[in-house]
């Protein structure tokens, strides 16, 4: 099959192949600006036309889009500030380091390519381990039977439920009934006190929750009034009941004491 001609272009100011181009223009021995893109498009279209691969179509808009990228940045007024004239070299080293990388990749790919076409002729045989190389492996000494290896295989291919521990889930129950009769005791005692002078001596959170509802059943009960001056401050409780026993929720029925 005959070998497509490497793609070349005539230009004003230069005449060759392409990748000899693109190496000027990377060197920095060409300046962007001098390059008639538009002129090189239609020297690839009119080449494409002879010669169609969708992979060079590619790899030629890819180089084409960095290189007017880098064109209209060089073409841009001078900025003022020195700030923004590193801006504007930085944005052209990248610019310049994408079309080197690409450059990288597609030589990569050639070499790649030629190494596959070389070795298409290579096939391998299989020959034993020299005999110096085979004295050295260790003698193998398998203990296990036959029944060792099945029940192996079963405990391996056996789909056993996991084991989730759910004991650190449940504090211990604080009865709402039992934090009712404190929390009223002292009420009672001073007839009025904050929710915090309430659960001062709670020992961990389920209590200072049942204390919470207890309060919510004192209020339903019209055994209390709440004051709080407004959201996140301190609440306050005032005692307005008698001295009578208190009917808890439906709810809280059936507590189990700890």
């Amino acid at each position: 099959m005959a070998t497509q001609p490497e793609f070349s272009v005539n230009l004003s100011n230069f005449s060759g192949p392409f990748e000899l181009l693109l190496g000027l223009l990377a060197k920095r021995k060409l300046d962007i600006t001098e390059v008639a893109l538009a002129q090189v498009t239609d020297e690839f279209i009119a080449y494409m036309k002879a010669s169609p691969d969708l992979s060079q179509t590619s790899e030629f808009l890819v180089t084409t889009a960095t290189l007017l990228a880098l064109k209209a940045a060089s073409l841009l007024p001078k900025q003022e500030t020195a700030r923004e004239d590193l801006e504007l070299l930085e944005a052209r080293d990248l610019l310049f380091s994408r079309l080197l990388l690409y450059r990288v990749f597609s030589e990569a790919s050639d070499v790649i390519e030629a190494r596959l076409r070389e070795q298409r002729s290579f096939f391998a045989r299989s020959v034993p381990l020299e005999p110096h190389f085979a004295a050295l492996e260790p003698s193998l000494v398998l203990k296990a039977t036959p029944l060792d290896l099945a029940r192996l295989a079963a405990d391996a291919i056996t789909h056993q439920e996991p084991q989730v521990a759910l004991a650190h889930l449940h504090d211990p129950v604080a009865p709402v009934s039992r934090e009712l009769a404190i929390i009223s005791a002292k009420l009672r005692l001073s007839g009025r006190a904050s929710f915090d002078e309430l659960t001062a001596d709670a020992q961990n959170l389920p209590v200072v929750i049942s204390r919470f509802l207890a309060l919510l059943e004192l209020f339903r009960a019209d055994q209390v009034t709440f004051e709080q001056a407004g959201p996140m401050e301190t609440l306050w409780v005032d005692w307005i009941g008698a001295d009578t026993n208190i009917a808890l929720a439906d709810d809280y029925i059936g507590e189990q004491s700890e």
